[in-house]
């Protein structure tokens, strides 16, 4: 009996998530594919541009020592941009993308999260 109205009240909720037009934000994965062709080690940050959200998030940073290519993979919701910045360690002056902490704006370092992954994004001098 209880499961029979444990059913009823999923039903009765998703029923009445649809009517009200509530929607709810599905999940897809994507991949970025970082290479440091940069002489110097690489900070990243991935940035959200739809909701306030940064991977990884807490005060971290993805590295890339110098020549290094790294595969990183990230949770997002479907349709989200999101976009890079990168900058040399120690240097936040020299940077790719959005640079340190999304400052800036860019032309080609976002990419809309729908599963897979970028194509190789190559930081050079």
């Amino acid at each position: 009996m209880k499961t029979i109205l444990q059913r009823a009240a999923i039903a009765a909720l998703s029923i009445a998530m649809l009517a009200g037009g509530i929607s709810v934000a599905s999940a897809a994965d994507v991949t970025f594919e970082m290479k440091n062709s940069h002489p110097n080690a690489v900070e990243v940050e991935l940035y959200s541009q739809d909701r306030d959200h940064v991977w990884p998030g807490n005060n971290q940073v993805y590295l890339l020592d110098d020549g290094e290519t790294k595969q990183i993979p990230l949770s997002c919701d479907q349709g989200e941009k999101i976009c890079y910045g990168a900058w040399i360690s120690g240097d936040k002056s020299t940077y790719w993308g959005t640079g340190p902490d999304n400052a800036e704006t860019c032309s080609d370092c976002c990419y809309t999260c729908t599963g897979g992954s970028t194509e190789e994004i190559d930081l050079t001098e």
